[in-house]
C-alpha cells in the first residue's frame, strides 16, 4: 500500500511539472539552420538525395547562383555565339584603294554555293593581335633591305594592339611575347641583327662555287645548275606559320587575329606540318595571313606559298624591292587588317556532315575587288 502511494506522487509530480513538456527532442544534424521554405518555393533537397524534378544534365557546367532563367539565357547566348562563322571582308577598287563606305544591304555571303543571311555586320576597325613572322634565312640583298626597314613596322601598330615578334629558319624563335607596349616592340626590332644566306649558296656566282664536271661539283658531287652549286633549303615555312598561328588561336574573337609574314617563300621538304594543316589551324581559329614578299619570291609574282596561304585565309600578298617600298607597305599591312568589314552568319541549309565548308563574298557594287577568307571548319565552330 505503502509503495503504490509513492509511485501515485511521483507521476502527479511529474505531470503538473510544465517545462517536462517544453524540453526539446533531440537535434537532428541535417534539420539545424534550415532556411524557411518561401511559399511556391519547393524545399530545398536533403544532402545526398536528388532534387525534385531535377533538369540539369550530370555534364552541365555549374552556373553563378543568379535564378534558374539567368542561367538558362546565358547558357542560351554562348550557344548561340559560338556557331557564328565571322568573315572579315576587304574592298577595294581597281586602283587597289580601301572602300570604305559599302552597307550591309550591299555584300551577299554564300556558304557551300548557298546563299546566307548576314546576322551581324560593323565597318569598326578592330584592334590586332599579330604575330609578326620574319623570315631569318634570305639572300644577303633581301635580308639588309629589311633589316633597313625593321623599325618602321613598329609605326603601324597602336595602344590597343598586341604583337609578338617571331623570326625563323629550320625553327621558329620567339623573340618578343604579345605585349601592347609599342616602345619595346620597336626596341627589339632596332636591336635586331637578321641573317642571310653566305656566298656558295644559290645566289653565288661562278666564282663562288668550285670545281664543277658534268654539272656536279668535284668537291661534294652535288649537281649544280648555271655553275651555282645547289644548296639544300633548310627553311620550315609551314612549321613557322603553324607556330604563329598556334600562338594566336587563344586570342579573342573581338580582335582582328593575323600573322605579319615577311619572306622570300622558301620552304624545305622537312616541315613537321603540312600545308593542309596549317591551313586548317589558321581557319578554324580565324586567322588571317598578310604576306610580304621579298627577294626571288617577288621576281617570280606567280603563286607561290605566301599567296596561298593569304588568299584563303583573306589576308594580301604585298611586293616591294627596296628598303623604303617596304616601309609603306608595313603601314597598308595594318590598316588593311584593322579595317576591314565584319560579316557574320549562323550556317543554314548547309552539309553538317562535312567539316570544312567553303565562303563566297559577293558585293553589288560593279567594278570592285572582294577578299574574303574561302572557307571555315565546323569543327572549329565547337
Amino acid at each position: 500500500m505503502t509503495r503504490s502511494i509513492l509511485t501515485l506522487s511521483i507521476v502527479l509530480l511529474f505531470a503538473g511539472n510544465p517545462t517536462w513538456a517544453q524540453l526539446p527532442a533531440s537535434p537532428n544534424p541535417q534539420q539545424q539552420n534550415k532556411p524557411p521554405v518561401q511559399p511556391g518555393q519547393l524545399p530545398p533537397a536533403q544532402p545526398g538525395t536528388p532534387a525534385p524534378n531535377s533538369q540539369v544534365p550530370a555534364t552541365q557546367t555549374p552556373q553563378p547562383q543568379t535564378g534558374q532563367s539567368q542561367g538558362q539565357n546565358t547558357r542560351s547566348r554562348i550557344v548561340s555565339r559560338t556557331s557564328l562563322v565571322i568573315v572579315p571582308v576587304t574592298v577595294k577598287n581597281r586602283e587597289g584603294a580601301l572602300i570604305g563606305d559599302l552597307q550591309q544591304t550591299e555584300f551577299r555571303v554564300f556558304c557551300d554555293n548557298v546563299e546566307q543571311q548576314v546576322v551581324y555586320f560593323t565597318s569598326d576597325p578592330f584592334p590586332l593581335s599579330a604575330v609578326v613572322l620574319i623570315d631569318n634565312h634570305l639572300s644577303i640583298k633581301s635580308a639588309e633591305q629589311v633589316q633597313k626597314s625593321l623599325t618602321a613596322i613598329s609605326s603601324g601598330f597602336g595602344p590597343n594592339d598586341e604583337v609578338a615578334l617571331v623570326t625563323y629558319d629550320q625553327f621558329p624563335n620567339t623573340v618578343a611575347d604579345f605585349s601592347f607596349n609599342n616602345d619595346q616592340l620597336y626596341t627589339k626590332l632596332k636591336r635586331m641583327e637578321l641573317a642571310y644566306r653566305y656566298p656558295g649558296s644559290p645566289l653565288g656566282g661562278p666564282l663562288t662555287s668550285g670545281a664543277t664536271a658534268n654539272g656536279r661539283s668535284l668537291e661534294t658531287g652535288a649537281p649544280t645548275t648555271g655553275g651555282v652549286q645547289q644548296e639544300k633549303e633548310t627553311t620550315d615555312l609551314d612549321d613557322a606559320v603553324y607556330a604563329a598561328g598556334e600562338m594566336l588561336k587563344g586570342r579573342g574573337r573581338d580582335r582582328r587575329k593575323i600573322i605579319f609574314l615577311i619572306s622570300d617563300g622558301n620552304n624545305s621538304h622537312d616541315n613537321e606540318h603540312s600545308l593542309d594543316q596549317t591551313m586548317q589551324l589558321l581557319l578554324k581559329y580565324d586567322i588571317s595571313v598578310y604576306s610580304i614578299s621579298v627577294g626571288h619570291a617577288l621576281l617570280q609574282k606567280e603563286s607561290t606559298r605566301l599567296e596561298r596561304y593569304a588568299t584563303a585565309t583573306g589576308g594580301d600578298t604585298f611586293y616591294s624591292s627596296s628598303d623604303r617600298g617596304l616601309e609603306g607597305l608595313y603601314a597598308s599591312v595594318t590598316e588593311q587588317a584593322r579595317n576591314q568589314y565584319t560579316l557574320t552568319f549562323q550556317p543554314q541549309d548547309t552539309d553538317r556532315g562535312k567539316d570544312y565548308h567553303t565562303i563566297e563574298v559577293r558585293v553589288r557594287r560593279p567594278d570592285l575587288d572582294v577578299t574574303a577568307r574561302q572557307g571555315y571548319y565546323q569543327s572549329g565552330l565547337h
